[in-house]
Order: C-alpha cells, then structure tokens, then sequence
C-alpha cells in the first residue's frame, strides 16, 4: 500500500524521511483544508488532490535543478492557481520529541483571548487549545494530516529573557506522548532560534495551501 501524508509525517517525527534519491513523491491531501510541498533532504512531498500528471510534468517543465524544482516559485504559483489556493511563505518544519515533567513556565488554559496568533491558529487547525503565561502566548492544535502544531507568541516587553524557549518546550511536556510540529517563517530567526534552542530538529521546509 501507497503512503499517506500521515504515514510520511509520522515516520519523519521518528526521524525516518523520505528516501534522498532526488525524487518527488505525490500523495493526495489528508483533508480538504491543507495542499502543499514539503521538501526533506533531497526528497519532496507534494500533497495535494489534482492530478499527480499534472504534478510531474509541472515539474518536469521548469529545467530547473531537480532537488529544487517543488520549493521553486514558478512551480509553487502554477500550483496555487491550478488548486485556487493562495500560500503566504515557505517556512522551516520542526519537530520535537514529547517531553516528561512540568513546564518551566507558570501557564493558564484560557479561552480564545483575541490575539491574532489564536485567531490565525483557529483557522489552520482544529481542537485548538491556548495557554497564557506572563508575557506570552502557546498554542497547540491538529494542523496538517492531523499533526500536533505549536505556535508561541512573545509580547515586545517579554523578549531577551528566553520565555519563547520555555514556551515551545513546554509544548513538549503538554504533547502526550506525541511529537509536536512547528511552522516558522524562514526569516524568523528570533523564532528558529527559540525552537532550536529547546531541542526541535527542522526536518525540511514547508509551502502550505490554503483556501482563499
């Protein structure tokens, strides 16, 4: 049987990719909401329900080096406008291991308190859940083929002091067994730098779709 999305992204949480032979793998969508290319070493997923035809012959036409062709710009707007989707950035996927114990953080589960980082995460993932701490935020909810996501947010007044750290490892500790996902535009290097900095690994970059 074919791998699905979810079997590549679970097998990658455990730190098995894809196989870098240069290759593109094709797999449809996990749900209608999410489209997308990940590239992992030299190994590319696209996952989306048009026609994987449509795909490689896409691909094929750009003469372009090979191990770039799913991330290069010119197939990635051929891809929105054929699938009617609209993409913001190309970012670094991470992931990190589940942790034990408790937080460094003091955090409270709220509601949805307003800040646009609950909002944009309400509408990119399901079974939202948000905790607050002094200073900052940290989501955690089901995003790509039902992957576990985090995103933190860090008031201006709170930077320097490593809570964005303390923050996404403590997504860790409140992850249940499972690894935690993370989406961070290239050019955040104040982000890169706190996930790193708490032990997540990037495993490839990310260009998702999604419905205008």
């Amino acid at each position: 049987m074919a791998e699905s999305l979810r079997d590549i992204l679970e097998a990658a949480g455990r730190g098995v990719f894809p196989v870098a032979d240069g290759g593109i793998t094709v797999v449809p969508q996990h749900g209608d909401r999410d489209a997308g290319v990940i590239a992992f070493t030299a190994h590319s997923v696209v996952f989306t329900d048009e026609e994987e035809g449509w795909v490689r012959e896409t691909l094929g036409a750009l003469r372009c080096d090979p191990l770039a062709a799913a991330m290069n710009s010119r197939f990635l707007s051929a891809f929105g406008e054929r699938a009617g989707r609209t993409n913001d950035t190309i970012d670094v996927l991470l992931t990190g291991a589940p942790l034990p114990g408790r937080p460094e953080v003091v955090l409270e589960e709220v509601g949805d308190p307003g800040h646009p980082r609950v909002v944009s995460a309400g509408r990119r993932r399901d079974g939202v859940r948000v905790w607050a701490a002094d200073g900052g935020v940290l989501v955690l909810g089901r995003g790509v083929a039902g992957r576990l996501e985090a995103a933190v947010e860090v008031a201006e007044g709170a930077r320097h002091r490593g809570l964005g750290r303390r923050l996404v490892a403590a997504a860790r500790q409140l992850a249940g067994g499972e690894p935690v996902w993370a989406q961070v535009a290239a050019g955040n290097a104040r982000g890169l730098r706190a996930f790193q900095a708490a032990d997540y690994r990037p495993v490839g970059s990310e260009a998702l779709f999604v419905r205008p």
